[in-house]
């Protein structure tokens, strides 16, 4: 395992200190050598094919930041047909990143609309290959983030019981308890006690925090 506790690089780029991948498909050898040696200077895992079948046919860690540098021209499916089949099957979350050594402009315009983050030309700089990876996964690694915070935000509130997802849409729509009680037709106390147990296991600090959760929960529009 390479060492990772060196804040730099010899490509000046800042060490990853945790899981990250890139995988690379490219039918050149010299260039899967090549790109993974680059890759792995910065301490990344590298996992290499020379087919998309072969991406396809190994395992992928799931929850781990990752990019995919993928040739445009390859034996069998071509790069942009592969990333089309991705964006198809809904599994286009990773970031993909071109290289080529015939592409034009309307080949990458078509790339970059299709959802690729980058498109490199070869021979390309080891630089420019290092930034554009290195933001790739950072991309990834946002996404990924946004979708554990939900998935933590959606457990809470699989919690609440019937009665206090109500009582929170009405607080999330500016209503104070008085008018909750007259809403729901329940005493004051017990639209109190409702709010209090829900907003504690929303972890919300405020009705500002309250309506920000709900809003990233898609529970309508909490606006007045």
């Amino acid at each position: 395992m390479p060492n990772t506790s060196s804040s730099r690089n010899t490509h000046g780029a800042p060490a990853v200190t945790e899981a990250r991948v890139a995988y690379i498909v490219d039918d050149d050898d010299l260039v899967r050598g090549a790109l993974s040696s680059l890759l792995r200077s910065i301490h990344l895992e590298v996992r290499a094919f020379g087919s998309v079948e072969e991406f396809l046919a190994a395992p992928r860690p799931p929850e781990t930041p990752s990019c995919l540098v993928l040739d445009v021209r390859l034996r069998g499916q071509s790069g942009l047909s592969f990333q089309k089949s991705l964006a198809d099957s809904g599994e286009s979350h990773m970031p993909i990143i071109f290289m080529t050594a015939h592409g034009d402009i309307a080949m990458s315009v078509k790339a970059m609309k299709a959802g690729a983050v980058d498109f490199l030309a070869k021979p390309f700089r080891d630089q420019d290959m290092i930034d554009a990876v290195v933001s790739a996964i950072e991309r990834d690694a946002a996404r990924l983030e946004i979708e554990r915070s939900l998935k933590h935000l959606r457990a809470r509130w699989e919690s609440l019981t019937p009665r206090e997802r109500e009582v929170l849409e009405l607080v999330a729509k500016g209503l104070m308890n008085k008018q909750i009680a007259d809403v729901m037709g329940i005493a004051l106390i017990t639209a109190k006690l409702h709010r209090g147990q829900a907003m504690r296991k929303m972890d919300a600090c405020s009705v500002a925090d309250l309506m920000h959760k709900m809003q990233m929960l898609g529970h309508g529009n909490t606006a007045r």
